[in-house]
């Protein structure tokens, strides 16, 4: 992943600092040389860069130290501070209230992603307990209203359309008649101009006529430094724009093209982050930040978490506590954590370990989850609630069943044995890890 590329350049260049016997000026604008670097192979903006460079070289040399910290510390929090701020210091939240409908127009490029991100907004605002709704108002793309019906009924979220017609005012008008009941609307119009002031004409006449709540645009990320063109035009036309930046999980220019928007002042609210429906965050500058330095994003794992609902309920988490983990239990933890996202990006959130873990470890870990995933799925009900039955000829069947090694199923079943002992290991320090702290109310 491009970012990752971006990040780990940074930390590598924070390392050094980490390392150093002596912060004197040299080690100073060795990391500011590498940051530059860093910065300049993301297509970031090489007047942006010098700027960048410039502050946190001068911060890092002659700011007074504050007490309590070291100058390596200080050096660490001026780049972290300065990398924010360049990004945007203050994140714009998206303010929607259960009850009271916003309707949100996106706008954007042929080809920016505009429809999937409509989706995904969908899909991030039905997470959060919202009532959200589809329009497709695309009347020009071919397949537009069925990429859009696709992906609508895999969330279970209602999406209006009139496919044969062609005005796309009058379809947007029904539709928001339709779905007045709904928390928020979000209507995905053509995209089909590639020039920035042709969209921007067509956005003004949509948005008269629509008088949606807010305009979205959606930039490619993949464009880069261009994209602050588009940024700026549409800045400059709309008062109540905000914009949502795709396609960062792929290219080397996902830096540039979000350093380019936040220079024109345009508020980035939301980026998407990969090509799943759920891979999509509110765009906070400083927890984007953190992650990128390696620092990790503690807030973000947390909501994700929360997202996953990774709940153990009483009754089960006394049984476990008693020693009656099955591997059903386990495959519930594996799906839970499945749900919430590829394992790297989890890890990612974690402080100190976005770069210190070789990728492949990672991919093992992944490879290993999900193989035990399968070896679980192909054993019988009485395998899974007693996994003690398991003989030689038990584990040749599952090791055919799931396409794996018998070696492979006795190591989840070394796996789940040591998992069980160590929540026993918990039951007598009267703590599980699922629920935070100690156990739950009324057990002894």
């Amino acid at each position: 992943m491009a970012l990752e590329r971006l990040g780990s350049s940074l930390h590598a260049a924070l390392r050094k600092i980490f390392r150093a016997s002596i912060v004197d000026e040299a080690a100073v604008k060795e990391l500011v040389r590498n940051i530059q670097r860093s910065l300049l192979q993301a297509d970031v903006n090489v007047k942006l860069v010098l700027d960048i460079s410039k502050r946190i070289e001068e911060r890092a040399l002659k700011e007074k130290i504050p007490p309590g910290i070291s100058r390596r510390e200080h050096v660490i929090k001026v780049v972290y501070e300065e990398l924010t701020r360049f990004l945007g210091e203050k994140p714009v939240p998206m303010k929607i209230e259960p009850g009271k409908k916003k309707v949100i127009m996106l706008v954007g490029i042929q080809g920016s992603g505009k429809t999937t991100a409509a989706a995904k907004l969908a899909r991030y605002f039905q997470k959060r307990g919202l009532k959200p709704a589809l329009i497709c108002a695309d009347t020009y793309r071919p397949g537009a209203y069925a990429q859009l019906q696709q992906l609508a009924s895999k969330i279970s979220v209602p999406l209006y359309g009139e496919p044969k017609k062609k005005d796309p005012v009058k379809i947007a008008i029904n539709g928001l008649k339709q779905f007045s009941d709904k928390d928020v609307v979000i209507i995905d119009t053509a995209g089909r101009h590639k020039e920035e002031h042709e969209l921007i004409k067509e956005m003004k006449v949509l948005e008269k006529k629509i008088k949606p709540n807010e305009v979205m645009l959606v930039i490619d990320g993949t464009i880069g430094q261009q994209a602050m063109t588009q940024a700026k035009a549409f800045n400059e036309a709309t008062p109540i724009g905000s914009i949502l930046v795709t396609k960062l999980d792929g290219s080397a220019r996902g830096g540039g093209a979000l350093s380019a928007v936040a220079a024109t002042g345009a508020p980035i609210k939301f980026i998407g982050t990969g090509e799943k429906i759920g891979d999509i965050e509110p765009f906070i500058p400083s927890r984007f930040v953190g992650r990128l330095l390696g620092m990790g994003d503690l807030e973000t794992l947390l909501e994700k978490v929360r997202e996953a609902e990774i709940k153990v309920p009483e009754k089960k988490a006394k049984a476990i506590l008693s020693g009656k983990f099955t591997l059903t239990d386990m495959y519930e933890q594996f799906e839970a954590m499945k749900s919430m996202g590829p394992f790297r990006k989890l890890l990612k959130m974690l402080p100190g370990m976005s770069y210190d873990v070789p990728e492949e470890m990672l991919d093992m870990a992944e490879d290993r989850l999900e193989k035990w995933r399968v070896m679980i799925q192909s054993m019988t009900s009485k395998e899974k609630e007693n996994p003690k039955i398991f003989n030689a000829s038990r584990i040749r069947r599952v090791a055919r069943g799931s396409g794996t090694s018998e070696k492979e199923v006795k190591e989840l079943l070394k796996q789940y044995s040591m998992m069980r002992r160590m929540l026993k290991t918990f039951r007598r320090k009267k703590k599980l890890p699922f629920f935070g702290k100690g156990l739950p109310k009324g057990f002894k």
